[in-house]
């Protein structure tokens, strides 16, 4: 008769560290608040709509693509977010058209 034994500690994956640094830095991005319809414009000149380094591309008759590589960055989803605000922000509060900052 077989038995089943627990696997050890060793085997067992441990769980994810945790980056305090890089969480204070996330929720320092997260409490930016946009106030001004200045600041608004620079967070959306800054922050692109679309991955800058995805790319298509033909060498010698081959297509190649790049993939977005902007989600490797630990803060893109930060960086999004508060390009959504600023853009939020610009057309309830300020009731601007924000078509040129679409992609």
């Amino acid at each position: 008769m077989a038995t089943f034994t627990p696997p050890s500690d060793h085997l067992c994956p441990s769980p994810p560290r945790t980056r305090p640094l890089l969480d204070s830095i996330r929720r320092w991005i997260d409490r930016i608040e946009v106030a001004s319809p200045r600041l608004a414009h620079l967070i959306c000149k800054l922050i692109p709509c679309t991955c800058p380094f995805e790319r298509k591309f033909t060498i010698f008759g081959f297509n190649f693509h790049t993939p977005p590589l902007c989600e490797l960055n630990p803060f893109y989803n930060e960086f999004v977010f508060l390009r959504f605000r600023a853009l939020s922000y610009l057309s309830d509060v300020c009731g601007e058209n924000v078509e040129k900052y679409i992609c």
